[in-house]
């Protein structure tokens, strides 16, 4: 089956299907690994690990779709991508799902923002037209009908913050009705709001969740509550990079107040060396230089290091 099938299939059945963010292919294998059916390219995470900047529309979109290659190719699972603003107007819109297809993506997010976008849950946010995003959807689902049918349109509106929770029901239906295939309101506030946004729109619903997050606006739900109601998909779009920059930042100020300047034995800040090779696949890669590099080259290369395939 396809992974766009997959995605389809999950979301379709309306159990609040978990999909973490990613912030590059190592967090998304992280994310596959540890047992979820989906990875969500996280835009928040791609600002951050690819340039060190907030997510406020400086990522270009040759690199969102480098990146999102990148991890893609590291994971089995189905990958939905960000594309912002969708890189311009409809044309490009439509340009860009035709990309995602070819790379064997499962879906996209492309929301409703005036560009420079900036993340949902930030203050300062502008809504396009719902006639405007309406027209980028049809697009996107113009390519998605010639291309694979099964690949899964994100919808979502940022209006809910300055136009009210009506008003983002309004533009999710909108969106709907336009080809998309899953709605997703940005920056819902709580439990109440989501309960009548599953009630009133005509078509799955996407939230957001973060545990242990300050700042972040959406209630923090439990997730079986979500599948009660009947929510379609539930993103955790921001835990791999707030994860990473909070390890980093604690282990390298340990380091740094170090007397030695090192933490000899405190092996709870870090993988040993074997658990990260292992985990990024060395062995296989050792298994295809015995298999097709010649025996001696072999021989020669490793001589009197410790075999570590078979």
């Amino acid at each position: 089956m396809k992974r766009s099938q997959i995605l389809r299939k999950a979301i379709m059945a309306r159990r609040a299907v978990a999909v973490p963010g990613a912030h590059d292919a190592l967090s998304a294998k992280v994310v596959e690994k540890a047992g979820f059916e989906a990875v969500q390219v996280s835009g928040y995470g791609l600002a951050g690990s690819y340039l060190g900047k907030p997510d406020v529309g400086l990522v270009r979109m040759k690199d969102v779709l480098d990146l999102t290659w990148n991890i893609a190719q590291a994971v089995t699972v189905p990958v939905m991508a960000d594309i912002d603003t969708g890189g311009g107007n409809a044309v490009n819109a439509a340009w860009l799902t035709e990309r995602l297809i070819a790379m064997g993506v499962a879906g996209l997010n492309i929301e409703d923002q005036v560009f420079p976008k900036r993340c949902g849950h930030m203050a300062g946010k502008e809504v396009i037209s719902a006639e405007e995003m309406a027209g980028k959807v049809r697009a996107c689902a113009a390519a998605r009908d010639r291309l694979d049918k099964d690949f899964v349109i994100n919808a979502r509106t940022d209006a809910f913050a300055g136009l009210g929770l009506d008003e983002a029901i309004r533009r999710c239906d909108i969106y709907l009705e336009a080809g998309a295939d899953l709605a997703f309101i940005d920056g819902i506030r709580t439990k109440a709001d989501i309960e009548k946004a599953v009630r009133s729109i005509k078509g799955p619903l996407s939230v957001n969740i973060m545990d242990a997050v300050s700042g972040m606006k959406t209630e923090l739900v439990p997730i079986p509550e979500l599948r009660a109601m009947g929510v379609g998909r539930v993103s955790i779009p921001v835990a791999s990079i707030m994860v990473a920059h909070k390890a980093l930042t604690e282990f390298f100020a340990a380091l740094k107040a170090s007397p030695t300047g090192t933490l000899p034995g405190q092996t709870r800040w870090v993988s040993s060396f074997e658990e990260y090779t292992d985990f990024v696949g060395l062995k296989e890669y050792r298994a295809m230089e015995d298999e097709y590099l010649p025996r001696e080259r072999v021989e020669g290369k490793y001589k009197g290091a410790k075999k570590i395939v078979g």
